[in-house]
């Protein structure tokens, strides 16, 4: 696996690999699918580019050795906490290891950026990729924020809560 940082030119491919882990059938393939929870999209391209444009903020990818886009994750250092998200994984290349790689990655790049906390969030009845991340050492922090509400996240099919999970880096 190959670590790459993302440009405004690959926004395409991150739209395409983003949505496809997220939401409609195809990911149903994988473990991680929101589509049961949202319709609409995951993100745009719109929003992509306003991501990457967050002074020290990255969008991490890992490619394969041809180059395919196997995940990505975004990564924000915000003084001490790193937030950490939208890990993405292709449905059909889930459980191989990529989600670790991205998040050690993304982990690494919040020190590099002096960060001494990782930050993220999860919808509060994802009970399985909570599970996941307290594996990976993650804590739930009695805290929760709003799920977003523009359309251009997707559109819940029923109250959702963010929940704030966090780890020592």
């Amino acid at each position: 696996m190959i670590l790459a940082t993302a440009t405004t030119t690959d926004v395409p491919r991150l739209t395409r690999l983003v949505n496809r882990a997220y939401r409609g059938d195809a990911s149903r393939q994988g473990w991680t699918t929101e589509a049961h929870l949202l319709d609409g999209q995951r993100i745009d391209e719109e929003g992509l580019r306003e991501m990457l444009a967050v002074p020290g903020a990255a969008i991490l990818m890992c490619l394969d050795e041809s180059n395919e886009l196997l995940g990505s994750f975004y990564a924000q250092p915000t003084g001490p906490k790193v937030y950490l998200g939208m890990l993405a994984v292709d449905p059909e290349k889930q459980a191989h290891g990529v989600g670790k790689f991205l998040l050690k990655a993304a982990e690494d790049y919040g020190r590099q950026h002096g960060c001494t906390t990782s930050k993220m969030t999860v919808i509060s009845v994802r009970s399985e990729l909570i599970a996941y991340y307290e594996r990976q050492g993650y804590r739930q922090t009695g805290g929760t924020e709003p799920f977003p509400t523009d359309p251009r996240f997707g559109i819940p099919r029923q109250p959702l809560t963010l929940l704030v999970l966090e780890k020592g880096l």
